[in-house]
């Protein structure tokens, strides 16, 4: 069996050392990220109970370094089309966000469970939409074919994880509705624009991984 990358192993460590257990999820826990961080006047003060969902980040060890999969969203999708966004989806009856973002990953793009190793879940994240999503971190092991479902998925890429895990990269910009300011994060790549939910979720994986090391202060719901 070959070593492992050393940033790998660096990885793997990190993960075990902040991120929680994949047998630790706690439904009723809050969500402690949300699309309305910049944006906390826009958060509804009778919003009903939220409904679970899990994405699975998947992080692939190539030669040339880390790099996280991510689709971008079929335009025939009847919301969200043409978005970023990680493999997941709503927990069916029964299921847990590991077992969920699995299932998802297989169904969209093909990802089979066994070259995937549940490394933690990151902080669960309220979407605008209603729902609370867990993210489970995923190490992918190389030698996967992906199969992307046409119906959900136009495209299948990569971006290295060094880029979205650099808060440099992690940009604040915003668009006007009804009158008003509403500000996001973006991570813009090659010509992909990575925003909303997704680079949420990537801002507050940074955070539970490198911010404190960083010194970063959280400003987030400064402009």
């Amino acid at each position: 069996m070959n070593p492992e990358p050393p940033e790998l192993e660096d990885l793997r460590a990190r993960l075990a050392a902040h991120l929680d257990p994949v047998g630790a999820w706690d439904p009723a826990s809050e969500p402690t990220h949300s699309d309305f961080d910049l944006n906390p006047s826009f958060r509804p003060t009778d919003r009903p109970r939220l409904r679970d969902a899990a994405v699975l980040i998947p992080i692939v060890a190539r030669p040339q370094g880390l790099s996280v999969i991510l689709t971008r969203r079929a335009d025939t999708l009847s919301s969200h089309t043409g978005q970023v966004a990680f493999p997941g989806g709503r927990l069916d009856p029964g299921e847990g966000p590991v077992e969920a973002a699995l299932r998802e990953a297989w169904e969209e793009v093909g990802l089979e469970r066994d070259f995937v190793e549940p490394a933690g879940l990151s902080n669960r994240y309220e979407t605008v939409t209603g729902y609370v999503v867990t993210p489970v971190v995923g190490l992918v092991r190389p030698g996967f074919d992906l199969r992307p479902s046409p119906d959900e998925v136009a495209e299948v890429f990569e971006t290295p994880f060094d880029f979205l895990m650099d808060p440099a990269n992690h940009k604040r910009e915003s668009f006007q509705r009804d009158g008003q300011t509403r500000w996001y994060y973006a991570m813009p790549w090659e010509g992909r624009y990575i925003w909303g939910a997704t680079a949420g979720m990537l801002r507050a994986l940074w955070k539970r991984l490198y911010g404190d090391e960083a010194g970063t202060a959280d400003f987030s719901t400064r402009i």
